[in-house]
């Protein structure tokens, strides 16, 4: 996915759930026209403040905002990954979270070179238990919670999650997740 596929999957989400007079307020509060082309560069400070304002607009909190987002994306992601990918025979959470970083962050780079992926840092794993530190300077990290869930779903694994901040900006942020 590009950054493109992120706005429009989010202004898709926001019409479904909330309708198309919200996503055109949300749009408005935050001076966007909405249009995002394939071959455009965005910022990901806009996305942000697009979940900003629908937080304004639905008094629902923006981390849970991102975490929604992030359950919905992960639908998107999985149906974008080529069959013949090694990422599309995992057949766990963590095995997929593992090839997150070794297939899709690197196909992510190869299609757009100044593309800046979050990376994964894995500390420890076992069967039931995964300890990783999530690295982004977009500092999305409920959206990643939201990517896990909707991974653990799709495998029909119940995982908990915690999350620790391991910086102040909380652009590292520690994942703890135990199978259920």
């Amino acid at each position: 996915m590009n950054e493109r596929d992120y706005f429009t999957e989010f202004m898709e989400l926001v019409e479904e759930k909330f309708g198309l007079d919200v996503l055109d307020e949300v749009l408005e509060m935050s001076g966007d026209e909405g249009i995002y082309t394939a071959v455009g560069s965005y910022d990901h400070k806009d996305l942000v403040k697009l979940i900003v304002n629908l937080s304004k607009k639905t008094n629902i909190d923006p981390a849970t905002l991102q975490q929604v987002f992030g359950q919905t994306v992960f639908k998107t992601l999985l149906n974008a990954i080529p069959e013949n990918a090694s990422i599309g025979s995992s057949t766990s959470t963590f095995q997929f979270i593992r090839h997150v970083e070794d297939y899709i962050h690197v196909e992510v780079k190869k299609l757009y070179s100044d593309a800046e992926p979050p990376k994964f840092h894995f500390i420890s794993e076992t069967e039931t238990d995964m300890v990783m530190d999530y690295q982004s300077a977009r500092c999305m990290s409920h959206v990643c919670l939201g990517l896990i869930e909707g991974c653990a779903e799709h495998f029909g694994e119940s995982v908990k999650v915690e999350m620790t901040p391991q910086t102040e900006d909380s652009s590292v942020v520690r994942f703890n997740l135990t199978l259920a």
